[in-house]
């Protein structure tokens, strides 16, 4: 058990990931700002205590996962009273912020969207190669995303300290709202026969990546403009993700510079 500076007895669970146990200690924590990656619960405990705490995890748009106790157990053997809250190793960014500051500048948004990328070493690695890049923000989904810890932090070499992370509730209607603000949406698959070489990436553009197991869900392809393929000529025929999307972020920076 660590004691921050703030106060706050930050525990250290499996995988070095630092969360806090207790329905009024993590209600006190959200009461405090601090960043909250997710909140897990015991699905067989209803109290109003901890109706209270889903409520107000609701308004500040905290994830919350329903659990088995047994889960809870191997985080901390202590008396977490059915609630654990992961504690985020960053702190997220606005997206709109993000974007509306790169028009000002007269800049074309470069933003990768990160669908179902759920390894985290994969994830670390995609943020340490993007923001040497220079892409102005990944975007990930609430559920469904890597857990940004401190692995995560380590994989990235330090980048998701500098890199703008935007966590959002529904890629779908992002990636929407993304289009409406002149963004150019490309994902970046297999099923097409258009080389990446052929999209305009000095538009501004926003890159969207799905997992290795399961691609770009249907509905987010669906919001696509453009389609675009990595050249493959070995029999492997695939690419582990980071490397993907470290292929088509510096064909953007090449054709960018």
């Amino acid at each position: 058990m660590e004691k921050r500076t703030d106060g706050f007895l930050i525990n250290k669970g499996e995988h070095d990931k630092d969360f806090i146990f207790g329905t009024r200690a993590v209600m006190e924590a959200i009461h405090a700002g601090k960043d909250i990656d997710k909140i897990l619960v015991d699905k067989d405990v209803n109290n109003e205590l901890v109706k209270e705490l889903l409520a107000i995890a609701k308004q500040e748009k905290i994830p919350v996962v329903r659990v088995p106790e047994a889960k809870l157990n191997r985080i901390t053997r202590k008396n977490h009273q059915g609630v654990v809250a992961h504690m985020s190793a960053i702190q997220y960014a606005s997206l709109d912020h993000v974007i509306e500051e790169c028009f000002s500048k007269g800049i074309a948004p470069l933003i990768l969207v990160l669908d179902r990328i759920t390894d985290v070493r994969n994830f670390g690695a995609i943020a340490r190669t993007a923001e040497c890049a220079g892409v102005h923000a990944i975007v990930i989904p609430e559920k469904g995303s890597a857990q940004i810890n401190s692995d995560a932090v380590k994989t990235s070499a330090g980048a998701l300290n500098h890199l703008p992370i935007a966590r959002v509730k529904n890629l779908y209607y992002t990636v929407k709202d993304l289009k409406k603000m002149g963004l150019n949406v490309v994902a970046v698959t297999e099923k097409t026969d258009r080389m990446m070489y052929g999209a305009d990436f000095t538009l501004p553009t926003a890159l969207i990546m799905g997992s290795e197991e399961d691609g770009i869900s249907d509905e987010l392809m669906g919001q696509a403009d453009e389609y675009v393929k990595i050249p493959m000529v070995g029999n492997i025929g695939s690419l582990n993700v980071s490397v993907s999307a470290g292929v088509v972020i510096y064909e953007a920076i090449r054709q960018r510079n």
